[in-house]
């Protein structure tokens, strides 16, 4: 609490203070329900980094992450688990978030989602059900609302599928949320999983941004991705075609390219007996 005036002046001592001695110094506040910085938005613009810690009592994974760094990227985050000792740092987050993976079960997909320059696997499930009420649900969870429903749009309009009138529910495991469009492809993946009531392998993953006519197109640090998931064991990757080019080998991993959403299906559907 205090005046813009208290919190800037209070604010410069401290800067002083760092520049001077090399100490660095946290300025912890509160937010608002919203997530926002409460109070005036004059020491948020002063200071050189702010940090936001994630997470909720459902979870025991903690999330730190950059919103404003004048030294580096703001997409670095740290991954935490909340112990009985306290806070301790968790090293691989992929395996932590997919520790508890079924071996078969329609609806999950794995993807890999940068967080900066670090590639993070993560469990992405979708739910399609009949809906009992007038106005179908969508319920979203660690996902844009947005993008989901953009890509519920073309699976209706380049697959045939019927989804308009049907209850979707998405859900990112582990509280993770996921902002890029790489992870398109494992969202229309699973949903169709679902709807059709066939399972993606499960060592297989899929990275790819759709459009709106249905292609696949290709997202950044494609090759991070692969590697890391050939790390965790995973033996295929779905890939959009326009990706190979900057692609090289990884050992133990098939790459599989697709350009439209329809192929991929083909590729992870197809085949399989109801």
């Amino acid at each position: 609490p205090g005046s813009v005036t208290q919190i800037r002046e209070a604010s410069m001592q401290f800067m002083r203070l760092a520049k001077t001695t090399g100490i660095p110094i946290f300025l912890v506040g509160h937010v608002t329900k919203v997530g926002a910085i409460a109070g005036p938005r004059i020491m948020e613009h002063m200071v050189d980094t702010v940090l936001y810690f994630e997470g909720d009592k459902s979870h025991i994974f903690r999330i730190l992450r950059a919103v404003k760094n004048r030294f580096g990227s703001t997409n670095e985050i740290g991954v935490f688990e909340m112990r009985e000792t306290g806070l301790e740092q968790v090293p691989n987050p992929s395996a932590i978030f997919l520790s508890d993976r079924s071996a078969v079960a329609p609806g999950s997909v794995v993807t890999s989602s940068m967080e900066g320059t670090r590639p993070i696997l993560v469990e992405i499930q979708g739910l399609v059900s009949s809906s009992g009420m007038g106005n179908p649900r969508r319920t979203v969870l660690g996902l844009d609302n947005n993008r989901v429903a953009l890509i519920l749009a073309v699976m209706e309009k380049r697959l045939g599928m019927n989804l308009s009138g049907l209850d979707v529910f998405m859900n990112v495991i582990g509280g993770v949320k996921i902002v890029e469009p790489s992870a398109d492809l494992a969202i229309a993946a699973a949903l169709a999983g679902s709807f059709l009531d066939k399972p993606v392998h499960k060592e297989t993953t899929l990275i790819g941004e759709i459009g709106l006519t249905g292609e696949i197109r290709s997202v950044s640090h494609a090759q991070a991705r692969i590697k890391e998931a050939s790390k965790m064991g995973f033996t295929t990757c779905l890939v959009p075609s326009s990706a190979m080019k900057q692609l090289s080998r990884v050992k133990g991993m098939t790459i599989e390219s697709v350009s439209f959403l329809k192929d991929a299906m083909e590729v992870l559907f197809d085949g399989q007996e109801n």
